[in-house]
């Protein structure tokens, strides 16, 4: 069976970068498209898009961060289509400085994006997923810096690093239950992330002022376009790949991570 024709795709974040890259993507090879966002207007340009083109898209005002609100996407999606194969937990924030410097408020904007949100998405979707006995796909969005922690990132490293080791748990876990399990990993990626993340942090978790962010706080590599994060994505989603990246020097940082731990066996380290 097709992983995508025919079937009903939720996609957190969904109102632009990854998010509506994927929605694109999925929508291309025949999937109904449920679209999730805190910005409405964003998520509604998406869904025209999509509908001009012949899809069937239904768009939900989301915040992730929320659980009722989460539960109140899984249902509205399953009114509309009637169930739910292919889930995305895609909607994430980026915040960087210095890790001593980052206030209680960074912590938590962070987290719960970042973290609960995905959180969220998978105590909402998999249940539901395993009471339909027939297989399906979870896609979380982590980072290269949920894999190697990063100066300047590290809150937001936490964040990633804790969505990269529940999404390994959750395969572990579903693999016999046929439904696919997908860590998305990648590093930069020509998105509006930083703004978003700034326009739509709520009030109460403002800090006072502008952060201050040290000069190069950001992930080193190259910069591809989300189009190219998404054809990755349906190709881990059709081979059920736990591990999706999108950047070739990712290979050469990742084995020296490995390297280093490694070498901590070596008879004069152990």
């Amino acid at each position: 069976m097709d992983d995508f024709q025919g079937r009903v795709a939720v996609i957190t974040g969904g109102g632009g970068g990854i998010g509506a890259a994927m929605a694109r993507a999925f929508a291309a090879r025949g999937a109904r498209i449920v679209l999730a966002d805190l910005d409405r207007a964003a998520m509604e340009g998406v869904a025209a898009e999509l509908g001009g083109r012949g899809a069937e898209v239904l768009a939900v005002p989301t915040d992730v961060t929320a659980l009722e609100s989460v539960r109140a996407l899984a249902d509205a999606a399953e009114r509309r289509f009637g169930a739910v194969q292919i889930v995305c937990n895609n909607a994430g924030v980026a915040t960087l400085g210095e890790t001593a410097a980052s206030t209680h408020a960074d912590w938590q904007y962070t987290m719960n994006v970042n973290f609960w949100g995905v959180v969220h998405g998978v105590e909402t979707f998999v249940p539901r997923l395993l009471a339909r006995g027939a297989g399906g796909h979870v896609v979380n969005t982590a980072s290269m810096a949920g894999l190697v922690g990063m100066r300047w990132l590290g809150v937001y490293c936490a964040s990633k690093f804790a969505v990269v080791g529940l999404t390994e748990a959750l395969h572990r876990e579903l693999v016999e239950h046929g439904i696919g399990v997908s860590v998305l990993c990648p590093m930069v990626v020509e998105t509006n992330i930083n703004e978003n993340s700034i326009r739509n942090r709520p009030a109460p978790l403002r800090n006072p002022g502008d952060p201050a962010v040290p000069a190069g706080a950001v992930m080193a590599g190259s910069v591809i376009g989300p189009d190219e994060v998404a054809r990755r994505v349906v190709r881990g989603i059709e081979r059920k790949d736990l591990y999706i990246f999108a950047h070739p020097e990712q290979r050469a940082i990742l084995q020296r991570r490995a390297a280093r731990q490694d070498r901590m066996f070596e008879p004069d380290r152990w």
